[in-house]
């Protein structure tokens, strides 16, 4: 694989991986509620998730989703449900003067970590993705498997770059606002984002 096919690939890669998703959304919302503890575990999460989503695509889950409406349609719903389930608990998290939020507890790292694999992993046309858009940078005088490694190995590195970048502008935004009624606000503004993503990921159909 030459430089210029290289650099074609981060620079397509990174403008999909800017555009606000699921995962995306997670990443703030989750960083706006528990500031910049939550960047780590995140994005160690979005990260084995885009990993976890990558290798079912290569194992030939992305090609059994693009032909089968009701597996597509069941994984769909099984992330639209859980970016909801995420959305309510912020909603009923309790603010704490200088604190973070709480659902009635202080949310772990690894909660933090399993929610952001979740929403990654699982998102149906994230698997897709992988199937469709990586091949399209593959070099076909050359041997296959190095250049999907290279093309892995960067995703996977920009993913982590861009969730890191989202969870520590979030999370400073967070830190500095120390009202309780601040915060509440922001739990808010963030489960709603989340729903709102749920419900546009339970919206979205398979041929698009």
């Amino acid at each position: 694989m030459n430089l210029d096919m290289w650099l074609a690939f981060v620079l397509a890669a990174e403008v999909l991986l800017i555009i606000p998703g699921p995962t995306n959304i997670l990443v703030i919302s989750q960083s706006l509620a528990h500031g910049r503890r939550a960047v780590l575990p995140l994005t160690a999460g979005v990260t084995l998730g885009d990993f976890a989503a990558m290798s079912l695509s290569f194992l030939g889950l992305g090609a059994v989703l693009a032909s089968s409406s009701a597996a597509f349609t069941v994984l769909k719903w099984i992330g639209a449900v859980y970016l909801v389930f995420l959305g309510l608990r912020l909603w009923l998290s309790k603010p704490e003067t200088g604190g973070i939020s709480t659902p009635g507890r202080r949310t772990s790292s690894l909660s933090l970590f399993r929610s952001a694999l979740m929403v990654t992993a699982m998102n149906p046309k994230s698997i897709a993705f992988f199937v469709a858009f990586l091949p399209q940078f593959i070099s076909i005088q050359n041997h296959a498997f190095p250049q999907f490694l290279l093309l892995g190995s960067t995703f996977l590195m920009l993913a982590a770059l861009n969730a890191t970048l989202y969870g520590v502008f979030a999370g400073r935004l967070r830190d500095a606002m120390q009202n309780p009624k601040v915060r509440r606000c922001f739990d808010l503004c963030g489960g709603t984002a989340l729903i709102v993503a749920g419900v546009a990921t339970a919206s979205v159909q398979r041929s698009s």
